[in-house]
């Protein structure tokens, strides 16, 4: 199911990160009064580019300012900093002391990540990305503060996490791809599915969740194959891929042939009115839609040999051949399986042709209809 692997996998791109609005930051938040110490230091601090410079002023607010809540501050300065000379371990140290004064601090969870992306450690961009769920699910159960109306106070909690929403997006996208990228199968199902319970109203979600399902049949895990592809059409009734995925498995192993036939069936109609990505070429899309109704036409085809009706067999096959041919896995099996369409249907010079257009490419059919075609002799052929 590579071709349905590719089509999941659309959209992925990285958004940096934006400071938010003063006032709608996530996390504590630490007044810095205007023409006070901290107000002149943070100035200078701002205004040095010399990095020795800087690290000395930072080093001296520390020691001086960085008393209480300003030592979120310090910590913050040293993120940065570090950050800025690409010392991601000094970043990691100061990032997490900065955690353990202030759990909650958005911007710092966007900096650890934005660090770990950089020095490209995989591990580190899933456990900092991992703290974003607790942080939003402790913003969202904030009680409204004494005197403030609970509706207002809903809009404005609302309001804050619509003022950080690149900053969310950021972070969960970051995680996405790391679990995305990873290599083994069976890791990269887990990891997936974790990420989908971990970060349910992303919307990375579905995404993650459609990889993941097919991931698990590439590690051979069918029941959780099922078991994640049945949940997301639960969540999800018109998901394509998943639609393609159960279609497929079902006329192959001839179980819930009318489940198979109906899920390829509206994945032919949902492809009608499909919506071209953001960022794929006209070309690419129509590739894409053309190589996913195959792929739905197979299925229906091979539902009809399981049902024992070889003539509609045929016909769905024909019609997939052309649709498939860009892709030789999937074109290798639909002519193998037109060949035995047409062998039940006693058209045996054109089920020999079939066999032929299956042995031509390469896929894992080759050596079977090869194998097929040794049976045919004088026009007649072992059924």
């Amino acid at each position: 199911m590579k071709r349905i692997l590719q089509c999941i996998g659309f959209g992925a791109l990285f958004v940096f990160a934006a400071a938010p609005a003063s006032g709608q930051q996530i996390g504590k938040y630490v007044p810095i009064p205007a023409g006070s110490d901290a107000d002149h230091a943070l100035t200078e601090i701002n205004g040095t580019a010399d990095p020795a410079q800087k690290l000395a002023l930072i080093d001296k607010f520390s020691s001086t300012l960085g008393q209480g809540d300003m030592a979120i501050v310090a910590d913050d300065l040293y993120v940065n900093y570090y950050i800025a000379q690409k010392n991601y371990d000094k970043a990691f140290e100061y990032g997490d002391k900065l955690f353990a004064l202030d759990p909650d601090n958005l911007s710092n969870d966007v900096n650890m990540v934005r660090a770990a992306n950089e020095k490209g450690d995989a591990d580190k961009v899933a456990a900092y990305g991992e703290k974003l769920a607790g942080i939003l699910q402790r913003f969202k159960d904030l009680p409204a503060p004494a005197g403030t109306e609970a509706e207002g106070w809903q809009r404005q909690k609302a309001a804050t996490l619509e003022s950080n929403k690149d900053n969310i997006n950021y972070i969960e996208e970051a995680v996405y791809l790391v679990d995305y990228r990873t290599a083994d199968p069976a890791k990269r199902a887990a990891a997936l599915t974790h990420f989908a319970q971990v970060f349910p109203d992303s919307p990375y979600a579905n995404q993650a969740l459609g990889v993941a399902a097919t991931s698990y049949q590439q590690a051979q895990n069918i029941p959780k194959m099922l078991e994640v592809a049945n949940g997301l059409l639960a969540k999800d009734p018109n998901n394509l891929g998943m639609l393609l995925l159960l279609s497929d498995y079902y006329s192959e192993q001839g179980e819930h042939l009318d489940k198979a036939e109906a899920s390829a069936n509206k994945a032919i109609t949902l492809l009608g009115s499909a919506q071209r990505p953001e960022g794929v070429t006209d070309e690419r899309w129509q590739k894409e839609i053309s190589l996913q109704k195959g792929l739905a036409l197979s299925s229906l085809g091979q539902v009809s040999i399981q049902k024992k009706d070889n003539a509609q067999a045929a016909e769905n096959f024909k019609a997939a051949a052309p649709l498939l041919k860009p892709d030789d896995g999937s074109y290798g099996r639909n002519q193998y399986r037109l060949g035995f369409a047409l062998l039940n249907l006693k058209k045996n010079a054109e089920a020999k042709e079939a066999f032929t257009e299956a042995a031509s490419v390469n896929s894992p059919y080759r050596a079977l209809a090869q194998a097929k075609l040794k049976t045919f002799a004088g026009g007649a052929a072992k059924h």
